[in-house]
């Protein structure tokens, strides 16, 4: 097949790589996927099998304001990959250049999936803190996201709630989880962890690993810290990953420093994918400290399953859908009381736990994807 991805991310400079790299990549090993390039990120350019089209004639690096001023050029491309390359199915998960999917794809009678990784009107206007502006963007994003799930052939999510979410708009969409890559996150020996980041082998080590946003509440892990280090000495705080879009890494390097704790946290920024499993390693505890209650209801992150496999204890806050995976390693917590009470049993007997994470690897969620794929195809032709 040929297959047109639309990804929501500047699909080869972005640091955190998304659903979208580690299946369409499976899936480029035995089909031909394009991807427009929306040159928005300043990261390192990542190895890709796909084939990429540059899609950006300014750039900017403002989300809002990058794909606003490049819309024209990104229908353009897009509209010239479908014609050029006789696409058998788009699939996408953008907002306005999804807009210029469905309606390029339409042109040409090419099938559409949307693939909805969380829920666009939120997540667009989460980056800002301006009240109006807020509620401006969510209203924006949301009547674009209508039109474009209205305008495809069938919607793929993430997450139950999500699929909930989008039932109650009416739409029926398949549900097909995110999920890790089981050839590289598995059980490593947690000293040789510690040992390569210089934390000394007795320590324990709180730990969190992705996207450093507000909507992880890792401000709460900061200042729970002083009681943490008066209950267990050799305590330390484990930030794997950076801020985007925000300064929200900063102000908690700020409170570092305000409250003392240089010696009890650690930054490393973002780091390569292919060795955080070495990070996690390092971790006797792994945190999912969401927060806003509307994410929480439709959410189900990718580190649930990084963490699961690689035989980690996790303490989170209630997550519908990952507490209904659950697993005798996943602990809950709701205040901090409950935080501290959990993190002394864990230091008091952490276990060993293999949770099996086979049905939720890359491989098979590209299998998923495939499926739907050949169908909508087939019933083309």
């Amino acid at each position: 097949m040929k297959i047109l991805l639309v990804s929501t991310q500047d699909y080869i400079h972005h640091p955190v790589p998304s659903r979208h790299h580690y299946i369409f990549e499976e899936l480029a090993k035995r089909h031909e996927v394009h991807v427009p390039h929306f040159h928005v990120s300043r990261g390192g350019e990542r190895e890709t099998r796909l084939i990429v089209h540059e899609a950006t004639r300014f750039a900017v690096k403002s989300p809002l304001l990058h794909y606003t001023l490049n819309a024209p050029c990104h229908f353009h491309v897009i509209r010239e990959i479908i014609r050029e390359h006789d696409i058998d199915v788009a699939v996408g998960a953008h907002v306005l250049a999804g807009t210029a999917m469905v309606r390029a794809a339409s042109e040409y009678g090419v099938p559409v999936v949307f693939d909805l990784k969380d829920w666009f009107p939120d997540s667009a206007a989460a980056y800002y803190r301006n009240r109006l502006l807020k509620a401006a963007i969510h209203r924006a994003v949301l009547a674009i996201t209508k039109y474009n799930l209205n305008q495809s052939d069938l919607i793929t999510t993430v997450s139950p709630g999500l699929v909930a979410l989008l039932e109650g708009y009416g739409y029926a969409p398949r549900l097909i989880t995110n999920g890790v890559d089981t050839d590289y996150f598995r059980p490593l020996d947690a000293t040789d962890g510690k040992t390569r980041l210089g934390i000394p082998p007795d320590s324990f080590v709180i730990g969190f690993a992705g996207t450093v946003e507000r909507w992880y509440a890792l401000d709460d892990l900061i200042q729970w810290m002083p009681e943490i280090i008066r209950r267990h000495p050799g305590a330390i705080l484990l930030v794997v990953g950076d801020s985007l879009f925000t300064d929200y890494s900063a102000e908690l390097k700020r409170s570092v420093a305000a409250l003392g704790l240089q010696d009890h946290v650690i930054f490393t920024g973002v780091v390569p994918y292919r060795d955080l499993p070495q990070y996690i390693a390092a971790m006797d505890v792994c945190t999912i400290p969401l927060s806003p209650s509307q994410w929480v209801s439709i959410a189900l992150p990718n580190k649930f399953f990084e963490y699961s496999a690689c035989g980690k204890p996790i303490l989170s806050t209630p997550i519908p859908d990952v507490m209904e995976i659950g697993g005798e390693h996943l602990h809950i917590y709701r205040n901090r009381d409950e935080f501290m009470r959990t993190l002394d049993e864990i230091v008091r007997g952490p276990g060993t736990y293999l949770p099996d994470v086979g049905d939720y690897s890359w491989k098979r969620k590209a299998e998923e994807f495939e499926e739907i794929f050949s169908t909508l195809v087939s019933s083309r032709s």
